[in-house]
């Protein structure tokens, strides 16, 4: 298939294909966070440790930008500026810097997430790693890793027998994380890692993770509907905590293979029921 290319001008006109506008934006939103790497940045706090900077800010305007004048009939949902526009049924989720705690302490572990939510899902999907410059996208047919102007599929696997573990859970609920990590069965076959950025989430699909695992009810979420849809369209096993389809239930796993999907599911049961037990 012809996959769509980067092009210089991030405003797109409307005859470009959907992946083509939501890397376009990716592009866009990621070289606002890239120019901001490593400067003083002033933080705007949602709480110790959630805070909003001007590189988060930049990212989203810059995403608007190129998505209001491709698609200006659809919807767009922002992490920062929240819902806006649209009456065409469709809307754009996006998170403009997902690892902002990272990015602000000068670690390049972030990401920048753009996905076209329709009303028969995601259809197109980027996770951008601004400091790599790389694009982990799908068009909804298959999903590649674009560095530069080259694509190659994505390729999961479990081999490095890595698993990242979201802890980023509610403070005032019970949340899944910690527990699993602390797990002895799930460290005596896995190597348990705490990116906290949903860019661990595409590097499954990149065959860089045996899975990811989060606890939470994701559906629409700006966070991760970009990396539910490349995961899935790089042939990953996605479900919830039970192992029945995402969204269907708590959780998400993302694993890259059946296995790994299977011993994953089996070790979440028992913090689920003692979950359960203690919600009464």
């Amino acid at each position: 298939m012809d996959r769509p290319r980067m092009r210089s001008n991030p405003t797109m006109p409307s005859d470009h294909t959907d992946a083509e506008v939501a890397l376009a934006a990716a592009v866009a939103g990621a070289a606002a966070v890239r120019s901001r790497y490593g400067t003083d940045l002033a933080p705007l706090a949602k709480s110790p440790t959630d805070f909003v900077t001007e590189a988060d800010l930049a990212a989203e305007e810059e995403i608007h930008r190129v998505i209001s004048a491709a698609r200006p009939s659809d919807g767009f949902v922002g992490e920062e500026t929240g819902t806006t526009g649209g009456h065409s049924g469709r809307r754009w989720l996006v998170d403009p810097l997902c690892g902002t705690l990272n990015f602000a302490a000068a670690t390049p572990l972030a990401a920048v997430n753009v996905a076209l939510d329709t009303p028969v899902g995601v259809t197109a999907a980027v996770s951008a790693d601004p400091i790599a410059e790389e694009f982990f996208w799908t068009d909804g047919s298959g999903a590649w890793v674009r560095y530069g102007d080259t694509d190659r599929p994505l390729e999961p696997s479990p081999r490095s027998l890595i698993v990242d573990v979201n802890c980023d859970g509610k403070r005032d609920a019970l949340f899944v994380g910690a527990q699993l990590i602390a797990d002895q069965g799930f460290r005596d076959v896995f190597a348990p890692r705490v990116l906290s950025s949903t860019l661990a989430v595409a590097w499954v699909a990149a065959g860089r993770r045996a899975a990811y695992v989060t606890d939470g009810h994701l559906e629409g979420s700006v966070h991760f509907a970009a990396g539910i849809a490349i995961c899935q369209a790089a042939g990953c096993v996605v479900t919830d905590f039970a192992g029945d389809p995402v969204h269907t239930g708590r959780g998400l796993i993302a694993a890259a293979d059946q296995a790994t999907h299977r011993q994953l599911v089996e070790l979440l049961g028992p913090h689920l029921e003692q979950l359960h037990a203690q919600d009464g």
